[in-house]
């Protein structure tokens, strides 16, 4: 009996290692999403300012592109917002948006061959140019 005490001991020691508590689990489970001010915004903005803001960040990186066509938000990468600008010349850049605003944009081309998220828009962020709204303004 003495020789069966420690070995039930260890067998309920051994049980209990990969039992946790119900809300200590949910509470890992759960991502903590940090975002700027800057990054919150860009989901608010008209098709139009989205569009200039997210071209004001590519030619700032020294890239060209005369007009955004067509924008929208592709997800989450290592902390920081994936959205796609497609400019009038047709080519595709992916910006990554880091909380404190830091910007680096990428050829979409480019992007699965490096290992980075292929850019796919998420249903309902879809934007244009906003220019369309403009011209309608203007014409009345």
């Amino acid at each position: 009996m003495k020789s069966l005490v420690p070995t039930i001991l260890c067998a309920a020691l051994l049980a209990a290692c990969g039992k946790t508590d119900d809300n200590e689990a949910a509470n890992r489970e759960e991502a903590i999403i940090v975002r700027s001010e800057g990054q919150k915004a860009l989901f608010d903005l008209n098709d139009l300012n989205r569009a200039i803001a997210l071209k004001r960040a590519i030619t700032d990186q020294g890239l060209t592109c005369k007009q955004i066509t067509a924008s929208g938000f592709v997800g989450r990468y290592k902390n920081m917002d994936v959205w796609t600008a497609t400019c009038s010349d047709k080519r595709q850049w992916s910006l990554f948006i880091s909380a404190n605003e830091n910007v680096q944009v990428r050829l979409c081309d480019d992007n699965v061959k490096l290992g980075l998220p292929a850019c796919v828009v998420q249903p309902g962020t879809e934007g244009g140019s906003g220019l369309d709204e403009v011209n309608i303004v203007n014409a009345e």
